[in-house]
């Protein structure tokens, strides 16, 4: 078998890899290397920004096969027959900390999925949580912020991260999400994953419906207890990216079950809490799973980078049958996800094989910009409308429209007849068994504990009493404890 020849960017062959051309032997190197230059300019340039969230995280490829007959709520043509097979590529990640942070921390993961299909590429932008910390994109940078690393100290601080949600009481249930049993996955593999946001979905006859994405592990849920997750953090950082690989390499594919939850959208406004509020979920009780198929997972990407580093999901990639809703947090993220892979990737970053359309193509008339890879057909105009057969716009909706009244202005979120910042975070901490509330008391305290101001720790106790009086009356006898030891 003949040797493969090494080659410079343009695919000149390279005479000696070995040595830069220098003025004489043990002169100073020569400007006229373009192999050495070409090799340093190019190993400067090897990393691109990282992202502000969702930084460390790891992926792999599947496909999602329909199970059941959904085809009264939704026209979407990848859902429109049972055993339908839809490949697709997911990513993990965890949210504050950095790309070389550990993966066994108490932290919210991502659960994000593009399902490349026949009417093109649908994302789907979720967590392993049902409900966030906030309900307006207004507040997101500076929730972020509070989160992530001090500009002084330079590493997270309790007094930043308590302070924030002492000023944001609706965070407490996700907080008590946060800090209970499920804070820690054991593993990408063995935790759910949710939509989180409400959807739109709209049928063939045009009847709109709301929806929440489940994603059911068909695993099993497993976690890890605060001691478990530093020990393995400090073994392996790489835990849960390790398990993910190795358990695809060996051919245990893992998978999820997914459900929604569905609401005419006629009910939407008489529903005792906000469908549309993310610190709220929907009690089964009231809107109970409805089966929809299996996502697995069965091949791991060939370059990190390549695939996992540079795929770009935004919650705004819709297909037909599928929209938005009034979700503020949704409506924010429909501009913020797509405009940070502009910023990172460049605006071409839909033509990257792991963001492309696989089941149809292409067809617009966006041109040029930094690395386009698509060449404009020689002769083909670029604009539109055209009398030379350019593709056209269809005239059908994607999803039903919203209705809108009132005046334009920075209004509060319309308040239901259940709404408050503290009932539902009640209601998971009174489900939980005792052993579960002790576990949840001791992590909140641990960190709650550590706070310089005592306005800071009091307001934040507040928060925990107005959810539910033993909770509350727990949380503050662990941390005045903690504080007097």
């Amino acid at each position: 078998m003949s040797k493969r020849v090494l080659t410079t960017e343009s695919g000149a062959p390279v005479a000696d890899n070995q040595n830069s051309a220098s003025a004489g032997v043990g002169g100073p190197l020569l400007l006229q290397d373009q192999h050495l230059l070409e090799k340093l300019a190019r190993f400067n340039r090897e990393r691109i920004p990282e992202r502000v969230v969702h930084a460390r995280g790891s992926g792999a490829y599947g496909h999602f096969t329909v199970t059941d007959d959904v085809s009264d709520l939704t026209s979407a043509a990848f859902l429109n027959t049972v055993g339908k097979r839809t490949e697709l590529f997911t990513r993990f990640s965890t949210v504050a900390d950095n790309l070389g942070g550990a993966d066994a921390v108490r932290d919210p993961r991502g659960f994000a999925v593009k399902f490349y299909t026949e009417e093109g590429n649908y994302d789907l932008v979720g967590n392993n949580t049902p409900v966030f910390f906030i309900k307006d994109p207004l507040k997101f940078p500076d929730f972020i912020h509070s989160q992530k690393r001090d500009p002084f100290t330079g590493k997270q601080e309790p007094d930043n991260v308590w302070d924030f949600w002492a000023h944001a009481p609706e965070a407490t249930h996700q907080v008590t999400w946060l800090m209970g049993d499920r804070g820690i996955p054991a593993s990408y593999r063995h935790m759910n994953g949710y939509g989180s946001h409400t959807y739109q979905w709209t049928n063939a006859a045009g009847d709109a419906f709301f929806v929440k994405y489940h994603f059911k592990t068909n695993q099993g849920i497993r976690s890890l207890s605060a001691e478990q997750g530093q020990e393995l953090a400090g073994k392996d950082a790489n835990s849960h990216q390790t398990d993910l690989l190795q358990a695809i390499e060996r051919g245990v594919h893992p998978s999820w079950t997914l459900y929604v939850q569905v609401m005419p959208a006629a009910e939407a406004d008489g529903y005792r809490f906000n469908p549309f509020d993310l610190t709220k979920v929907w009690p089964h009780a009231d809107y109970p799973l409805r089966r929809v198929g299996r996502l697995v997972l069965d091949r791991n990407p060939d370059n990190v980078f390549a695939e996992v580093e540079q795929a770009a999901f935004s919650p705004n990639n819709f297909v037909p049958g599928i929209g938005p809703s009034p979700d503020k947090m949704l409506q924010g993220r429909l501009f913020a996800y797509a405009d940070a892979h502009r910023y990172r990737l460049g605006v071409n970053h839909t033509q990257l094989a792991v963001n492309a359309p696989r089941a149809t193509t292409a067809d617009n008339y966006g041109r040029d910009g930094l690395m386009a890879a698509n060449a404009q057909p020689r002769g083909e105009k670029n604009y539109e409308p055209n009398s030379y057969g350019g593709p056209t716009e269809t005239g059908t909706p994607l999803a039903a429209p919203l209705a809108v009244h009132g005046h334009t202005g920075t209004h509060e979120a319309p308040a239901h007849s259940k709404d408050d910042d503290f009932f539902q975070a009640g209601e998971l901490y009174r489900l939980m068994s005792e052993e579960e509330r002790a576990r949840l008391v001791a992590n909140i305290a641990g960190g709650l504990s550590q706070v310089s101001r005592e306005d800071v720790i009091e307001k934040n106790l507040a928060h925990f009493h107005a959810a539910d009086p033993e909770y509350g009356k727990r949380v503050e006898a662990a941390v005045q404890t903690l504080r007097e030891g």
